[in-house]
């Protein structure tokens, strides 16, 4: 890639570039970390257990746990015995959200888990490989006194994980078992202001329903969804950097086509690179505001899965052209071993998105991970997936390697060359290793504000001054790959000026 700009430029104006980057990056960590708020919420919904005594319960009935049209309900199970309740009568009801409170578009999505309190009775133990099977219902309204619209309604089986850790004698009876939390619930858009849950558990003791799964004395909800706040502050970033990325890349191209060679391989990865970019950056979200687009999420998956598979390609074809002998390069085919793995583990990672969250379009209840078959496919796909990455870092390390050895041979050669050619070389070697170093200083920052992100409480407090860990991870690291592309196709553009022949033919001419 004869004729860079980075190629070109002085040390001076590379660290004036680089230093306007890093403004930009600072700036794009305090956005999160200052302006935007956490960027979700948890939310703990206790259940209320209804009374539903009509003989057809198939026929839907919203019961409400509490407002002006709320269900008869019962304290605790106890109640039940001497009213001559059966537990086919009982459903546990949860209306989101919390009383007085509204749900909002801008909150984008809803994801719920479901903690079981089930006590301990010597005539009604957790049997092995219990499953619980509920049966759910899911409503919907935007009037606190319109009629409730059903939404979804599935049989839902889970597989209880519990564990009783005291002796299992008369004088513990009552104590709770300790029951993993299970996945309940996610949907991808929340386009209306109150939710209604319903949920059954039917008992058929001849076709072992519900049988052995111990006394479940109340159900609890967690449900998490993001701050309306951040969401903002994260659709203002999009619709910033949409543009930017848009108009550099078409900057870009137009330089690319005005040179006499058509383009080398290199050059249209960058560009293919900056295509990825805008894609992820084109903020479809807005619409998800006025249109109840439940497919949002899946689509995210697959922009970033994009993104990230030509990142990934761009770094292996980025050492393979400092690297390979002439006849090798300038061709995506030289590069089959290394980017296969790429495609492989990309494909993978589709497949299980898919069977997750593409399965949740019709079902917002489905969870691959809830039966041993789909737990065993899932980790199949991503243990295949895995194997690949492993695959993928190791060609990468062994081609940097190779890089870094073949600019020490041309070190070597560089006091034979006449000086402006040496200088020439020197300059372009140290930009190459700048360029490493930055990515590896990109990939790093990833690495350990994501650490961060994870092992902190999600913000720290300097005197007055509160900082969103999480928000800023998320707004930072967002904004440092959009930098990372743009420096990219600024740097790499052809440059204006030329060292003659020999870096006006970018096909005939190793660039180190």
């Amino acid at each position: 890639m004869a004729g860079a700009i980075i190629e070109n430029m002085s040390t001076k104006k590379l660290c004036i570039v680089g230093g306007i980057l890093l403004v930009f990056q600072i700036i794009a960590f305090l956005v999160g970390g200052l302006i935007a708020p956490g960027p979700t919420t948890a939310v703990s919904y206790l259940s209320v257990k209804c009374v539903d005594a009509r003989k057809n319960h198939h026929k839907t009935k919203w019961l409400m746990p509490w407002g002006p049209n709320q269900c008869d309900k019962i304290r605790d199970i106890e109640e039940a015995i001497p009213r001559e309740i059966e537990a086919n009568d009982i459903v546990f009801s949860v209306h989101i959200p919390l009383p007085s409170m509204e749900m909002s578009p801008w909150f984008q999505f809803m994801l719920f888990i479901l903690q079981l309190d089930i006590a301990f009775k010597l005539n009604n133990q957790i049997r092995e490989n219990a499953e619980v099977s509920m049966d759910v219902s899911l409503a919907y309204r935007d009037d606190a006194f319109a009629e409730w619209t059903e939404m979804a309604h599935e049989r839902v089986p889970r597989k209880l994980k519990c564990t009783f850790t005291a002796p299992k004698t008369p004088e513990h009876e009552g104590r709770y078992y300790e029951c993993d939390v299970l996945p309940f619930m996610e949907i991808g858009s929340v386009a209306h202001k109150f939710y209604l849950l319903n949920i059954r558990l039917p008992v058929n003791e001849k076709k072992k329903i519900n049988v052995g799964i111990g006394e479940i004395k109340d159900i609890r909800l967690v449900g998490i969804h993001q701050n309306g706040g951040f969401t903002k502050v994260w659709f203002a970033m999009k619709t910033f950097l949409t543009p930017s990325i848009f108009i550099i890349m078409v900057w870009y191209w137009r330089r690319i086509t005005m040179m006499s060679r058509p383009p080398v391989l290199l050059e249209k990865v960058i560009f293919a690179l900056g295509i990825s970019m805008t894609f992820i950056n084109i903020p479809v979200e807005w619409f998800s505001i006025g249109f109840d687009w439940t497919w949002m999420l899946l689509f995210g998956d697959i922009r970033q899965g994009i993104f990230y598979a030509m990142l990934l390609s761009f770094w292996i074809i980025f050492c393979g052209e400092h690297m390979m002998d002439q006849h090798e390069r300038n061709h995506i085919a030289g590069y089959w071993k290394q980017v296969g793995p790429i495609a492989v583990g990309s494909f993978c990672l589709f497949i299980f998105d898919m069977c997750e969250r593409g399965v949740q379009l019709t079902n917002p209840f489905y969870s691959i991970w809830t039966t041993d078959v789909g737990t065993e496919l899932a980790m199949a796909f991503i243990i295949v997936a895995g194997i690949c990455l492993c695959l993928y870092f190791l060609f990468l390390c062994f081609m940097v390697f190779q890089v870094f050895r073949n600019i020490s041979g041309k070190q070597s050669s560089l006091p034979a060359m006449s000086k402006v050619r040496r200088l020439h070389y020197e300059g372009l070697i140290f930009r190459f290793k700048f360029l490493m170093l930055i990515t590896l200083a990109c990939a790093a920052m990833t690495v350990i504000f994501f650490i961060v992100s994870q092992v902190t409480e999600g913000h720290w407090k300097w005197g007055g001054v509160t900082v969103q860990v999480n928000s800023a991870f998320f707004t930072g690291i967002y904004g440092m790959w959009n930098l990372y592309v743009f420096a990219l196709m600024f740097l790499y553009a052809p440059s204006h000026k030329n060292y003659g022949e020999d870096q006006s033919n970018g096909e005939k001419k190793s660039t180190v």
